[in-house]
């Protein structure tokens, strides 16, 4: 049997950048895969990550799935 409420969760982080940049390298959106322990960051998580399609460093937000 799983369980309904694990404490570790799987979320995706999609570039904040992407959807307002018309003139970037190549089209589509970043998006990473990772985990969080729903305990300690019980908030949306933002990390600067690199994004291929703007090829630069650009903030990476939580999104709902």
């Amino acid at each position: 049997m799983a369980k309904n409420k694990d404490v570790r969760v799987t979320i995706t982080l999609e570039c904040t950048n992407c959807a307002q940049n018309i003139n970037k390298r190549f089209p589509g959106v970043s998006r990473y895969t990772t985990q969080k322990n729903r305990r300690n960051t019980p908030n949306r998580l933002e990390l600067k990550k690199f994004c291929p399609h703007c090829g630069i460093h650009t903030l990476h937000k939580e999104i709902k799935k």
